[in-house]
């Protein structure tokens, strides 16, 4: 991410925060004088003006039908309030994590198909042309995953799990791995925030099984509804390096992020959505990785 766009992005957010704060305060101003002034203004003009043509029956009846609509009409304008200013909670974080995906693609980008390059003009001053030949395809691979994944990733006219099942088809076929998924989720299980983590965290496991597993194939399980949901992605490859294992044991034990760069964005991603994250490796037979998140909610009361 640039400077001028951190810049951008902090300014909005600053901007975000101070509309909230100030509804709030709106809110809260409202609660206590709205009342006070209509219920205390009819009071004061029955006694004053209205003495001689109210009785005190009509009188208590008529403030008991002014507050039942008062409360009513109030009631009804906090609760729209609220829905606006948690939809706009909604849409901020969801343009977060649309920041954190570009700060991600521009980090893979320049990790990866920078190095390419520099390594492709290695070979051809060496006159090696096969090296160079596989190198550039392994960056037009990368490219057209990178395109695929922001294309895929804000495609709205399509649910959550045709999304996911979309995109785990292109990975197959960019990666020559098999890819499996059986995806189960209510509708409305997500908000477009969550959707957005969860999908950044999907591609961020299956980019790692691209690059480091050597699998022949990898599956994905996703099952949500209104008490929760689970998230388990899996592969047949070489499992963890020794390095990455430690790393991930040491992570665990303390609490934090630790290990690898992906690692750590997907355990911070996992948090934000009020999920844990495990990873188990190897699997069986000394192979295999998996990764699995999930979360519990609570049900209303």
């Amino acid at each position: 991410m640039s400077k001028y766009d951190r810049m951008w992005k902090n300014d909005h957010l600053v901007k975000e925060r101070s509309l909230t704060e100030m509804s709030l305060r709106q809110l809260k101003f409202w609660t206590i004088a709205l009342p006070t002034l209509l219920i205390g203004g009819f009071e004061y003009a029955r006694h004053d003006w209205l003495e001689h043509y109210l009785s005190m029956e009509t009188g208590n009846l008529y403030i008991t039908l002014l507050t039942l609509l008062l409360a009513y009409l109030f009631a009804t304008w906090v609760f729209g309030r609220f829905e606006q200013i948690n939809q706009r909670l909604a849409e901020e974080q969801a343009k977060r994590a649309v920041y954190e995906e570009r700060e991600r693609l521009a980090r893979e980008l320049h990790d990866n198909i920078a190095q390419t390059l520099f390594f492709t003009g290695v070979m051809l001053n060496q006159g090696k042309i096969e090296e160079a030949r596989s190198a550039v395809s392994d960056i037009d691979q990368q490219v057209r995953q990178a395109i695929f994944n922001l294309r895929t990733a804000s495609d709205r006219s399509l649910d959550f799990a045709t999304r996911l099942t979309v995109w785990l088809r292109e990975w197959s076929s960019l990666s020559g791995m098999e890819a499996m998924a059986d995806i189960r989720v209510s509708p409305g299980s997500f908000t477009q925030a969550e959707e957005l983590q969860l999908f950044a965290i999907v591609q961020e496991a299956f980019t790692n099984i691209r690059k480091h597993s050597h699998a022949e194939s990898a599956t994905l399980k996703l099952t949500g509804g209104s008490d929760g949901w689970e998230l388990i992605i899996e592969d047949d490859g070489t499992g963890l390096q020794p390095e990455d294992q430690s790393a991930k044991e040491s992570s665990e034990a303390s609490g934090s992020a630790g290990g690898s760069y992906g690692l750590e964005l997907m355990r911070r991603r996992s948090r934000e959505l009020g999920a844990q994250l495990h990873v188990i490796s190897p699997v069986a037979d000394g192979r295999g990785t998996r990764i699995k998140a999930s979360c519990q909610r609570r049900r209303e009361p």
